[in-house]
Formats: C-alpha cells, sequence, structure tokens
C-alpha cells in the first residue's frame, strides 16, 4: 500500500543508519534532493553519491520529528536533526517538503539555515 506519511517517517528514522543507499533507495529512479543552500541533485544514483559525500565525517545522527503534515502525495516534515561530526554536536531545526510518486520520493526540497550548521562545526 502506497503510504506517504508511513514511508517518510521510516526515511527519516533510517537516516539514524547512515547508510546512503539505503537512504538513496527511498527515491523515483529520476528523483530529486534539493538541499536548498545548494543545488539540486538528479537521479538516485547522484544522490546516494550526494549524500554518502556529506555523511561521510558523521558519527551519528538522529532525527526528530517536530511536525508532519500529509495530504496525498504531498509531506511537510518540520524536524530537528541531531548529528555528531567528529566530537561536535550540530543541532539543526530544519524543514523538508517531499512530493512523492508511487510510494517513492520524487523531490525532496530541504529547508535550513546553512550558517547554524556552519558555527557548529567551527
Amino acid at each position: 500500500m502506497n503510504d506517504p506519511e508511513k514511508t517518510i517517517r521510516d526515511f527519516v528514522e533510517a537516516w539514524s543508519r547512515l547508510d546512503a543507499a539505503e537512504l538513496a533507495s527511498y527515491f523515483c529512479d529520476d528523483g530529486v534532493y534539493h538541499n536548498i543552500p545548494t543545488g539540486p541533485v538528479s537521479g538516485r544514483k547522484n544522490i546516494e553519491a550526494f549524500i554518502a559525500g556529506f555523511i561521510r565525517d558523521w558519527t551519528s545522527t538522529e532525527w526528530d520529528i517536530v511536525n508532519l503534515l500529509a495530504a496525498g502525495n504531498l509531506v511537510i516534515v518540520e524536524r530537528l536533526d541531531r548529528t555528531v561530526i567528529g566530537d561536535r554536536k550540530v543541532d539543526l531545526p530544519c524543514t523538508g517538503i517531499f512530493e512523492m510518486e508511487a510510494g517513492q520520493i520524487k523531490v525532496w526540497r530541504d529547508y535550513f539555515d546553512l550558517g547554524t550548521y556552519m558555527k557548529a562545526l567551527a
């Protein structure tokens, strides 16, 4: 059964395993991940490589869902991403907008303040 809300809840939980291949498997073959402070990445293989690159130095991450709204094939998730990079903790408020197609992520746009992330790493 195609349940966009459950799929995205599972996707958010999957981040704690830090497995780029698993995370990319949630996307359509021609899916798009747009981490808004950077440019969009298209295609499951490119998304996997992109995710692998930025989680490379992560020690752990847990994403807490603050609010989740689902309507049809649209899911909006307000989160607090709690990540450890080396010995530094980064608590990053984010909002992700997911457009779903046939049970997979077609487009994911993630909004956050890059300055908050960079300040935590400084």
